[in-house]
């Protein structure tokens, strides 16, 4: 009985981190990621045509789908921020900003586009990792 205490207080030690930086293969990669955000983008809307109605479900099937692929990667303690822009082509500029509070040796984010001649998409993916 005592062993399995002691067994069972040496799982638990081993389960608490008190890590504050990731392991340089569990950290977030922007290229891995720009490359998970533009396969989304180009097979959920390569063959679209811009409708106002229908761009608002894209967007959260994007969203959605971008943010399950990064879960799958694995790199543990990231949290993960998706956002996906979707707008009728119509000639005109866009710019997107955006502001952020990290620590720049552990949280990233990562971007792509996609247009076609009746519209455009921006997914962005930030990965924060918590300490």
């Amino acid at each position: 009985l005592d062993m399995d205490r002691d067994k069972d207080k040496e799982k638990k030690q081993e389960e608490k981190s008190y890590a504050i930086r990731p392991h340089f293969r569990k950290k977030f990669r922007p290229l891995q990621v720009t490359e998970i955000i533009q396969k989304a983008l180009n097979e959920k809307l390569s063959k679209q045509k811009y409708h106002v109605d229908k761009a608002t479900k894209w967007t959260k099937e994007l969203t959605e789908t971008i943010k399950a692929n990064l879960k799958d990667l694995d790199w543990d303690r990231y949290k993960y921020v998706v956002q996906v822009v979707i707008g009728e082509q119509r000639g005109e500029g866009i710019k997107m900003g955006t502001r952020c509070f990290w620590d720049s040796e552990t949280d990233d984010f990562a971007k792509a586009t996609f247009t076609n001649d009746s519209l455009f998409a921006v997914g962005v993916a930030f990965g924060v990792y918590l300490y």
